[in-house]
């Protein structure tokens, strides 16, 4: 099963964004060109608010088809990643495990990984069942080190207010 290629769209990825949020697109945009098999990707603040998603025209959305990812919807994808990086939070602290770097779930019909960027902010990939899960982590981390540094409280809330402009 080959994934169909999604990009952020073209009202959340340019006019009107800092730099930082412009580069953070390209970052995002490149990861999801270059990954075969991912279905959706977003980055969820700390305190679990989309702040980026290669599908923002879809945030809202609900299709029959569930092929572009859970329910169709980065929102659901940003729940999904909020969640599961608060379970494993709390799963290693129990386990005296330290922090958690990435989170991997292998489903029949795809696979789900979380990864730590910064200060809570987590990256979360939606990708086929028979994506090379190393390919897909390893692109996570080079994501992670190149958006990690530059994800400050100021680009957070600028990328929230883009993505609230984009519904």
């Amino acid at each position: 099963m080959t994934a169909p290629s999604r990009t952020p769209s073209a009202s959340t990825s340019g006019f009107g964004l800092s730099t930082e949020a412009r580069n953070l697109h390209w970052l995002l945009t490149n990861l999801v060109e270059e990954v075969p098999g991912l279905l959706s990707v977003a980055v969820v603040s700390s305190d679990g608010l989309l702040l980026l998603s290669s599908d923002p025209g879809r945030n809202n959305e609900r299709p029959a088809d569930h092929s572009g990812g859970p329910k169709g919807s980065s929102a659901d994808l940003a729940t999904i990643v909020s969640g599961v990086g608060s379970l494993t939070i709390g799963a290693a602290k129990l386990m005296d495990g330290g922090s958690v770097k990435q989170t991997m779930v292998a489903m029949e019909e795809g696979s789900l990984f979380v990864m730590s960027i910064s200060d809570g902010s987590l990256l979360g990939v939606h990708a086929t069942p028979d994506c090379d899960m190393s390919v897909v982590a390893y692109h996570m981390a080079l994501f992670v080190g190149r958006a990690g540094h530059v994800l400050t409280p100021e680009l957070r809330s600028e990328l929230r207010q883009s993505m609230e402009n984009a519904q």
